[in-house]
């Protein structure tokens, strides 16, 4: 008898498994959980070498992905420039620095040039270092603009509110101070671009990177434009806009396309020949946001044959609150 009735219980036990199955196929997948984040950016799109880093007692967030496009970040290339190995070479018009190697290589650090590194030229050493410097207008910034400089006078103590961002290598010629400087900068859309002042900056993450390579007495080149024209290409060498003022504490202008150069085009003056921005209203602004003049076109109205890398985008104005990124 009870051999008869295996049949039916081995039959009711699939069809019960056969019902689970179903309902298991039936039953809603779990919900994705979201991406972990690290002040406010999607761990995914971080960049290596642009992490949250702690540093000294502060804290530097992650520089967003938009502010690291194409060019505009740190790498290890081909060197193309004449300088020795252990020579920084700083090219303002490109808006690169060289941390220049002994293979035939280089460290190429993006740069924002303000309008006191646009003014040097020749050759310098590097005969101070310093970590989370403070700031303070030098006489000409005073008399020059008295309205901005003056509350500064004092300085600004070291810190994230310094205009000289998180390290600073000083720069001297026959053992006097210039008064010229490489440095840090909590100004991140300013990278790839000029400014109204300022020397020559990196993003802070760079900064710190170039500053535990490059030794006190470093040799510092100042590159020409015909260099920069010649060795980087015609669109290179006049990568980026000019920008107003940046002041702090009133969060981060939005990037620029302009310094985003795709790196196709870097190493290949060829290519850059048929490539060109078409300037717009936006791409000189006051301190208030507004347009100071446009731009004279680059390209002849209605010329459909010369591809564009990218029109400017608006910049958010920036309010007047803060210390000036001004170092």
């Amino acid at each position: 008898m009870s051999r008869l009735s295996s049949g039916p219980r081995v039959a009711f036990r699939a069809l019960g498994l056969c019902a689970a199955l179903s309902l298991a196929a039936c039953a809603a997948p779990p919900p994705p959980q979201p991406e972990p984040m690290i002040d406010g950016i999607p761990v995914s799109q971080i960049v290596p070498g642009y992490e949250r880093l702690e540093d000294n007692g502060y804290v530097l967030p992650p520089v967003p992905p938009s502010y690291l496009g194409g060019v505009n970040r740190r790498a290890t290339v081909a060197y193309r420039g004449e300088q020795a190995p252990g020579t920084v070479e700083v090219d303002p018009y490109a808006k690169f620095l060289y941390w220049v190697q002994p293979d035939g290589m280089a460290v190429r650090y993006p740069i924002a040039v303000g309008r006191e590194g646009r003014g040097i030229g020749g050759s310098f050493r590097i005969q101070r270092k310093a970590v989370w410097p403070g700031w303070t207008p030098t006489a000409n910034m005073l008399r020059r603009e008295p309205e901005v400089y003056g509350p500064y006078r004092g300085g600004v103590p070291g810190g994230p509110a310094s205009p000289l961002g998180a390290r600073a290598l000083y720069l001297y010629r026959g053992g006097a101070d210039t008064y010229y400087r490489i440095h840090g900068t909590n100004d991140l859309s300013s990278i790839g671009n000029s400014g109204s002042a300022g020397c020559i900056r990196l993003f802070n993450h760079d900064a710190i990177d170039l500053f535990n390579r490059v030794p006190d007495g470093t040799r510092v080149v100042i590159r020409s434009y015909e260099d920069s024209v010649r060795i980087e290409g015609p669109l290179m060498a006049t990568r980026g806009i000019q920008l107003p003022p940046f002041y702090s504490g009133e969060g981060q202008r939005p990037a620029v396309p302009q310094a985003m150069v795709p790196e196709q085009y870097y190493g290949n003056p060829a290519a850059q020949e048929g490539v060109a921005y078409i300037p717009d209203a936006t791409d000189i602004y006051g301190a208030d946001g507004t347009m100071i003049a446009p731009a004279a076109p680059t390209l002849p109205a209605g010329d459909a044959t010369t591809p564009i890398l990218s029109n400017a985008e608006v910049l958010a104005p920036q309010g007047a609150a803060g210390v000036p990124n001004r170092g």
